[in-house]
């Protein structure tokens, strides 16, 4: 007997999970192949975990440093064992409810528990099930890279792929990369007390994000106890007397870091591997599966979404991506997802971005580019809550359109959505002071430079003042 849908989706992830509940809503016949766990990377060892680890390092800086709000310091008792409790007990409220399968289940859509791969156009293997489709969603996610460093996977290493699956945290740590992950979990570490290194080959961290909100960012982390070590180039690992060493050079001279464990974060891999792309023809390139404007492969009836396209590593990219291939199967008109995706870092103030940076702009448009930019020191609710560390920027160009926003700040991850809409409604700068914002929150500080930019319009008309 052979399985007839008009949806399979491999995959049921952060992707996979909101394209089968989106395909459920318009009525269509759907199943979902997962080989693992329903969540995916997001649920058991990303987003839930990482920011759950985040929280209870936040909760021991507070006390730590309760004097700047008129409090005693108290310097907290960290038993990570117990931090980790915590995490694993959120992981399951989360894949008891909103992540069940019996949710999905419900809604109408099957679960096929296996590993496919495909063998048509139109029909999929599942661990020797036969299942037919009109369309395929490959939503498989990716796993973290490992680089090819002498001694490495000999000595033995964690990633986010396992770090949650332990007791509790190692003694220290060496981390070898500086992109968002490891500069989150370095100042989650550091704030428990574990003592951290970070080794970048490049010369600073988060290298996607704006410079000079990188600079403060890096201060802080480095104020804070984080060893941030820049300009390094690893060679070779070797464990000596039980503990870890990273041999290299930093800043071409010779260098050494030991610690109890290494964690390694210096990117991702899409995970193509023993889904048939090669029998059925489907084209792949170095960040994954490739696919056009519309997240189809060149295969139309098979369609690619999240990490495994390899076009932005985020959760929310996924779930918009996932929805917008299934909306471009089955309803009529056609169109592009979008190329401007905000993203966050949440360290501790966060890091958001949306848009062009500064450079970026510059190099698209000349000279017709402005920057608006606002201090938090500036401020009320900053002020208010001792965060003064941080800034609000925003670059527009072709009179006063925005094209890109970036905020060091508490809660940047929130704040960063209203400009995001701004730039994707092509929206100039002084149309955005007329929504009144909240006083006083940190938002206050968006509608200051709206403010700005509007009342320089209005200097210009002043010869109309009656």
């Amino acid at each position: 007997m052979v399985d007839r849908y008009d949806l399979v989706i491999v995959g049921m992830g952060s992707g996979g999970m909101v394209g089968a509940e989106f395909a459920a809503t318009i009525g269509v016949r759907t199943a979902v192949v997962e080989r693992a766990r329903v969540g995916g990377d997001c649920l058991w060892t990303g987003c839930v975990p990482s920011k759950a680890l985040l929280a209870s390092a936040k909760a021991a800086h507070v006390m730590r440093t309760a004097d700047k709000y008129g409090l005693p310091s108290v310097v907290p008792e960290v038993d990570t064992e117990l931090v980790w409790k915590r995490i694993r007990a959120i992981q399951h409220d989360v894949a008891s409810t909103d992540d069940d399968p019996k949710r999905y289940e419900d809604m109408g859509i099957d679960i096929l528990r296996g590993t496919a791969r495909l063998t048509g156009p139109n029909t999929l293997d599942v661990d020797g099930r036969t299942v037919e489709t009109r369309y395929v969603l490959l939503c498989t996610g990716s796993r973290p890279a490992v680089p090819g460093i002498e001694g490495l996977a000999g000595t033995g290493f964690i990633t986010s792929e396992n770090l949650f699956e332990l007791e509790r945290a190692p003694e220290s740590t060496v981390m070898i990369g500086g992109g968002p992950i490891a500069i989150e979990m370095a100042q989650a570490f550091t704030r428990l007390g574990i003592r951290t290194t970070v080794l970048q080959k490049g010369s600073e961290i988060l290298p996607r994000d704006e410079p000079e909100l990188v600079q403060i960012l890096t201060a802080r982390l480095i104020d804070e106890g984080v060893d941030l070590r820049l300009d390094v180039d690893t060679e070779r690992v070797t464990v000596d007397a039980g503990s870890k060493t990273v041999h290299g050079r930093e800043r071409g001279e010779p260098a050494s870091w030991t610690a109890a464990e290494l964690l390694v974060a210096v990117g991702r891999r899409p995970n193509i591997e023993g889904l048939g792309l090669e029998e059925v023809g489907i084209a792949t390139g170095p960040r994954g599966i490739t696919v056009d404007d519309r997240m189809r492969t060149n295969l139309k009836s098979v369609y690619a979404s999240g990490d495994v396209a390899g076009r932005f590593l985020f959760t929310h990219a996924a779930a918009y991506e996932a929805v917008r291939a299934i909306r471009d199967m089955f309803f009529p008109g056609k169109g592009k997802v979008r190329d401007s995706v905000p993203w966050c870092t949440f360290t501790d103030p966060e890091l958001a971005h949306a848009g062009l940076t500064i450079a970026e702009a510059r190099a698209r448009f000349g000279d017709d580019v402005d920057v608006w930019h606002l201090d938090l020191a500036h401020s009320d609710r900053a002020r208010a809550d001792s965060a003064t560390e941080g800034s609000i920027i925003i670059v527009t160009a072709k009179r006063q359109k925005i094209v890109g926003a970036h905020i060091l700040a508490p809660s940047a991850g929130e704040m960063i959505h209203e400009l995001a809409l701004a730039i994707t409604e092509e929206l100039k700068l002084n149309q955005v002071a007329a929504l009144i914002h909240v006083y006083p929150t940190l938002c206050t500080g968006i509608g200051q430079l709206a403010g700005e930019a509007a009342f320089e319009g209005a200097k210009r008309l002043r010869w109309l003042v009656r």
